[in-house]
């Protein structure tokens, strides 16, 4: 995935809850534009009539029944976008389905963590800063915050939703186009929240399908040698006691879980892309690349680093 690839804009909506806010807002664009542009012509008529000297100050009948015309095309209108506003939200609120996929998502200072919601606890799926979901499939997006305010917002397939500490609300998005759509954070909450963005994959169901299977996959032990060697680092060092990657002793809670940290486009929320040089970098002094993030920098050998960044790697 390129950063062409990549689409985030209001104006292009992928799904059925973008589309509906999208119609809205043109009915709402366009309706405003024609009264600027019949009132700006009416003033540039009163202006012109008002330089003609005129002896009567008397109010014209035509005078009167123009501004009662134009007083009941106000309530008309004013009236007309406040019912479709009401019923766009009504069907934003109402849409729900029994084939829904339910993912959680925790706001982090800075980053997102995405769940996959399952009956069965060792079947769910735990990703960061980069989520898939199948096409013409709701998806109940559950929503909340680990410390402060942050918004959830994905212009291409949803309005925005504020995240609560301690409360969790919920929103739906349904795609019905295949693409990768940025989102971001819409809610100041601190120093990096404009590093703070996040990547959805719209993609058929069977390649939805494929990928989950994937992700449900523990870590599957390295061949290579510098790659062990870097497990060991991993495991050994303070990487193992804020982050997580099944199949390993590996069980922080602290940071993103890395399990499957090479399919990932992205490194620190979207900062960068995911290249072994940037990895390399994040990992020995993340606070140069993204200053008061929770990852403290580690002074590793030059020869650990480098293993370090080969196991990360294989996580694929």
């Amino acid at each position: 995935m390129s950063l062409g690839d990549v689409q985030q804009s209001v104006s292009l909506p992928a799904g059925i809850q973008a589309a509906t806010i999208h119609h809205l807002w043109a009915l709402m664009f366009w309706t405003a534009s024609t009264v600027f542009v019949i009132v700006m012509a009416f003033l540039l008529i009163a202006v012109r009539r008002d330089g003609v000297a005129t002896r009567s100050r008397e109010v014209q009948p035509s005078l009167t029944a123009a501004v009662g015309a134009a007083v009941g095309a106000t309530v008309v209108i004013l009236t007309g976008l406040l019912v479709t506003s009401f019923l766009a939200e009504r069907r934003l609120d109402a849409f729900q389905a029994d084939s829904a996929i339910t993912v959680d998502v925790t706001g982090h200072q800075w980053w997102w963590e995405f769940e996959y919601e399952e009956a069965v606890s060792d079947q769910r799926v735990h990703t960061a800063n980069e989520f898939h979901i199948p096409l013409h499939r709701p998806i109940a997006v559950k929503v909340t915050s680990r410390d402060v305010i942050h918004s959830f917002w994905l212009p291409n397939l949803q309005g925005k939703r504020d995240l609560i500490p301690g409360y969790t609300t919920a929103i739906w998005i349904e795609a019905d186009r295949p693409g990768i759509y940025r989102g971001q954070c819409a809610e100041f909450c601190g120093l990096q929240h404009a590093h703070m963005a996040f990547d959805v994959v719209a993609e058929p169901q069977a390649d939805f399908d494929r990928w989950l299977n994937a992700m449900r996959q523990t870590a599957q032990p390295p061949a290579e040698p510098t790659a062990r060697h870097g497990r060991d680092v991993f495991t050994a060092a303070r990487c193992a006691g804020c982050h997580t990657v099944h199949g390993t002793d590996a069980a922080g809670l602290v940071g993103p879980d890395l399990t499957h940290i090479a399919t990932r486009s992205t490194l620190g929320a979207g900062t960068f892309s995911n290249t072994s040089d940037h990895l390399e970098t994040w990992i020995r002094d993340p606070q140069s690349v993204k200053p008061g993030n929770q990852m403290p920098p580690n002074p590793l050998a030059p020869s650990d680093l480098q293993a370090l960044v080969a196991y990360l790697e294989t996580l694929k």
